[in-house]
């Protein structure tokens, strides 16, 4: 199942439940979020990125392995900016956070069922953006 959903939508049916997603057999979940146009102090800022992964965490109720890795990337323009990457317990959160144009995408890949709507909405809130994109696949 492969689905995208912009903020907009309210089609509910799109989301893999945690019903469907047992059901399913599946193996695990990967959601990408990409939030357009963040306030440009905050995806510049290691430690509110650092900040963001440990409350995101938290929100999932799932555990951090290790600390938050993150480097500064990009020797151009168009691929400045920070990289993020959390192990947890089920697998990892990544990011890379854009400076040329305000945007931060975010990935999660974990054997454990999250709500991918909770992760876009407070990733959209925490990072002051515009709107988001999501996909979403459940991994068999």
């Amino acid at each position: 199942m492969v689905s995208t959903i912009a903020h907009t939508e309210t089609d509910k049916n799109q989301k893999p439940s945690v019903c469907g997603y047992d059901e399913n057999k599946a193996w695990a979940l990967y959601s990408s979020v990409d939030i357009h146009n963040c306030h440009p102090d905050y995806i510049r800022d290691e430690d509110i990125i650092r900040s963001y992964v440990s409350r995101l965490s938290e929100l999932l109720n799932m555990k951090c392995m290790g600390d938050t890795r993150i480097i500064k990337i990009g020797s151009d323009v168009k691929c400045e900016g920070f990289s993020m990457v959390q192990f947890i317990e089920s697998s990892m959160i990544s990011g890379h956070f854009a400076h040329k144009n305000n945007n931060a995408y975010i990935d999660i890949f974990s054997c454990k069922y999250y709500d991918p709507e909770i992760v876009s909405h407070f990733s959209l809130s925490f990072f002051k953006g515009r709107d988001y994109t999501l996909n979403v696949t459940v991994r068999k």
